[in-house]
């Protein structure tokens, strides 16, 4: 059959992409394209997944945006059986998710800027809040709050600083504690550095953290919506670093040196010799479920 030069260019019509799908060549015609798996989706199915079937403690994951890949963190104690269910999640989503074995145990940072006591623990205060009502509070870590209701400035709990007010761990890793002691100056400052904002983390930000235990030590962010799975419990939506922390720094702050208000200390691996990855808290997150703001 011989066709036309109009039925030809009738048939063209009809061809509406070239599209590339696993290296074959296939033409989609124009009422009914095919539409291949984006990265990012591909990514959060991984990430979901991983979330579902993977909670074996002392690993974490997150989305590296520099090798669009799953990196999933797992420290020394995942061997034998927890490290052969942590290869069988992850071997189904193939080259979209890598592992990586750090030295060390995953773990949380219990004991922030400037020292914070409950009965039982030391942590670290992490950024100074105020309601719209002009009430002073703090924020610091949720696994924290949850171990003590009542907190001081020193060890020998003589000068108090509040109670407990709100706390949320696992899931999330946020506390909050309301000044009762109006004697003590609340600084909006973390160190010499002045916070005047909050902002949200992005993948290769600059950052520094202050924590009661090690001081203050810089780095970059790594990650963004990590899951962590601690033995104390899973958190979500975290922010993964390469800033080395030890235990104690707990709460502490995690900021720009610009001014801006990122993160609180959770929990990680490593020390401050050998450096590790450390992950935090969203500060946003916790500002808006407490209603409040930095100052």
């Amino acid at each position: 059959m011989r066709l036309t030069r109009s039925a030809v260019r009738r048939a063209a019509t009809g061809l509406a992409s070239v599209a590339l799908f696993g290296g074959a060549l296939l033409l989609t015609p124009a009422t009914a394209q095919a539409k291949p798996v984006s990265p990012d989706a591909a990514l959060s199915a991984a990430t979901a997944d991983l979330d579902a079937t993977a909670r074996v403690t002392g690993t974490a994951w997150s989305v590296d945006a520099a090798t669009h890949q799953v990196v999933v963190t797992a420290d020394e104690t995942v061997t034998g059986a927890k490290l052969q269910a942590l290869n069988a999640a992850t071997a189904r989503h193939g080259s979209a998710v890598r592992i990586e074995r750090v030295s060390g145990k995953l773990g949380l940072f219990i004991s922030g800027g400037d020292a914070i006591f409950t009965n039982s623990a030391r942590c670290s205060l992490g950024f100074n809040v105020r309601n719209s009502a002009g009430t002073n509070f703090f924020l610091t870590a949720g696994h924290c709050t949850n171990i003590g209701a009542n907190w001081w400035a020193n060890s020998s709990h003589s000068t108090t600083l509040g109670p407990r007010v709100g706390t949320s761990f696992p899931n999330n890793d946020y506390g909050i504690v309301q000044y009762t002691n109006t004697t003590i100056a609340k600084s909006g400052t973390v160190g010499s550095v002045d916070i005047t904002r909050a902002a949200n983390a992005t993948n290769g930000l600059a950052v520094c953290r202050r924590g009661s235990t090690t001081g203050v030590h810089c780095g970059t962010v790594t990650g963004l919506n990590a899951t962590v799975n601690y033995a104390e419990g899973t958190v979500f939506g975290m922010i993964r670093t390469n800033v080395c922390a030890e235990p104690g720094d707990s709460g502490g702050s995690l900021y720009t040196t610009t001014g801006a208000a990122i993160g609180l200390t959770s929990g990680g691996s490593g020390n401050c010799t050998s450096g590790g990855t450390t992950f935090f808290q969203p500060v946003t997150e916790a500002l808006s479920a407490f209603g409040v703001s930095v100052f």
